[in-house]
């Protein structure tokens, strides 16, 4: 038992130190990144003003064109659910006409089973003549609560 644990106890301290590992390659990526990002800040600071506000504009004509080409795809996938909803709707609509139609030859069966349906219903229904039972010599002060 006690070297199954060391066991499971070396195999933990393992995945421990592969995940720190993983953990500072991933913070040291992040740092170069940081750098750069720095740099290329620290570059567009020593441009003059025009060409900051032409960068500027780049930057936000290649975001906008991005978020342009996302919605392009978002709405062509609503076009294309909304063909298919329509011709759901379409079917159900035949279908329903459908049912309509046999339901209109058929006046007599229907006609019985609502027959039937109603027997069923009136046997459900109870004649309640209240909700509560009480003692009779309790009913004065029962009404008392009621006013009140």
């Amino acid at each position: 038992v006690l070297r199954l644990l060391e066991a499971q106890l070396q195999d933990q301290r393992r995945e421990h130190e592969e995940e720190m590992e993983a953990l500072k390659n991933q913070v040291d990526l992040m740092k170069e990144e940081l750098e750069e990002q720095q740099q290329a800040f620290l570059q567009t600071l020593q441009l003059s003003p025009e060409v900051q506000v032409e960068l500027g504009l780049k930057q936000e004509i290649t975001r906008l064109t991005s978020e342009n080409l996302d919605l392009k795809e978002l709405l062509e996938k609503l076009e294309k659910n909304e063909k298919k909803l329509k011709k759901q709707l379409k079917i159900y609509m035949v279908k329903v006409q459908d049912l309509e139609a046999s339901q209109t030859k058929m006046p007599v069966e229907r006609s019985l089973h609502e027959r039937n349906m109603q027997v069923v219903v009136q046997r459900k229904e109870k004649d309640f003549q209240g909700m509560l039972k009480y003692y009779k010599e309790d009913e004065p002060l029962l009404i008392q609560n009621l006013i009140t």
